[in-house]
Formats: structure tokens, sequence, C-alpha cells
């Protein structure tokens, strides 16, 4: 069954809760404000998840099996990984599972 990339971040966020691994939905776009101009919220390109594991700061992208990073989302990834945290696209909540039980039993 393929999931959506709706289902897959909810599956994540709930992953996370149940871990107990500290992480916030990271919410990034822009709305038209009532006088006809642009409001901007969030970094550009920031992922959809933030989560704190060990001391470490993780943004997670969530994607279809389809979907490809745009060009700030590209931007962002480097500059975090230059900065030391890791950034990780999902497309499948057992990704995520995958990867931070690997590092549960590596850093346990």
């Amino acid at each position: 069954m393929i999931s959506t990339e709706k289902e897959t971040q909810k599956a994540i966020l709930q992953y996370l809760d149940i871990r107990g691994i500290f992480h916030y939905r990271q919410n990034s776009g822009a709305f038209k404000a009532a006088h006809g101009g642009f409001i901007r919220f969030g970094a550009k390109g920031a992922p959809d998840i933030v989560c704190v594991f060990k001391g470490q700061y993780f943004g997670i992208e969530v994607k279809d099996v389809k979907g490809k990073l745009n060009d700030n989302q590209k931007e962002f990834q480097k500059k975090l990984e230059e900065a030391g945290g890791e950034y990780l696209v999902a497309r499948d909540v057992d990704d995520i599972v995958k990867y931070f039980e690997a590092e549960l039993a590596l850093k346990s």
C-alpha cells in the first residue's frame, strides 16, 4: 500500500512520540495577506519534522515515492549537514524506524 506524504508524516510523528524522541512539526510557507502581499513563515526549504536525539539535530523531509527535493530543500540540507546536523528523506515510516533503531542500538 502506498501512503500519502500526510499519512507517512503522521506515522513518523507517532513513532517519535512512542520512542520518546524530542520532535516537532516544522511548518513553512507563505500566504497572501489582506493588503495584497505575501507573508512568509518558517525557513525556506526547512524539513517537515525536526527532532533532536542524543544532542544531534535531525531534519526529516517526508516525500512520497516520486517526490524530489526542491532547490530550497537541497540548500537547507547542504547548510544543515555543513553545520553538523542530519537531513533524512523519508518515503515511508520504515525509513525512520530503521534509521533510529540502528542509531539507538549503536549509541545506547
